[in-house]
């Protein structure tokens, strides 16, 4: 699992792996929250659903037995799936089918090769644009009633981090140093 940021309200409670987070974050609410408490992957702000049932010991051994993301689903069917090959089905027009029977190799060999050089040829675009989508739903969860929220969306997808940096400069201290840190990646 990546890095975890917890927020109570607007007011950062930790950054690290998740069970430290989830942790932290428990003893924030036995002592009473006093605004909403979110825990979120601080790579690419998705929210990360936590029960807070129980004691800290209790939360954390619940995130153990929680299937991963990163581990393979067994399917059962066509494909290699000690490889983490699974079958799918592609549509493709007849003259994209006569094309690829005309390359050396299966077509999936040939369209595994070109997938291949699509995603090196675009790397630093896709890295980019998710930076940029990571940005959006941290601005969104924790600043969109935020002064100048609109217009730092504006300079974030436009590259512009000095009025980027402008517009979130009131927002509370913890989230304008998350937003700055994920905008400059998008920017970057």
């Amino acid at each position: 699992m990546n890095v975890c940021i917890g927020f109570e309200g607007n007011r950062r409670i930790a950054l690290g792996n998740l069970s430290e987070v989830a942790r932290k974050t428990k003893q924030v609410v036995d002592r009473g929250e006093r605004g909403p408490v979110i825990i979120l992957d601080a790579v690419t702000s998705r929210v990360i659903e936590v029960d807070f049932r129980g004691t800290a010991d209790d939360v954390v051994n619940r995130l153990k037995t929680k299937p991963s993301e990163d581990e393979p689903i067994e399917r059962k069917g066509p494909g290699r799936p000690k490889l983490g090959v699974v079958a799918r089905e592609v549509t493709l027009l007849p003259r994209h089918w006569e094309w690829l029977n005309s390359q050396p190799g299966s077509a999936s060999v040939v369209l595994r090769r070109l997938v291949e050089q699509v995603r090196k040829d675009n790397s630093e675009k896709d890295r980019k644009r998710e930076a940029q989508e990571s940005a959006y739903r941290f601005m969104s969860a924790m600043a969109g009633n935020a002064p100048g929220y609109e217009e730092a969306l504006r300079a974030l997808y436009s590259g512009k981090t000095k009025e980027f940096n402008q517009y979130i400069k009131t927002w509370p201290k913890d989230v304008q140093e998350h937003a700055r840190d994920l905008g400059l990646r998008g920017m970057g």
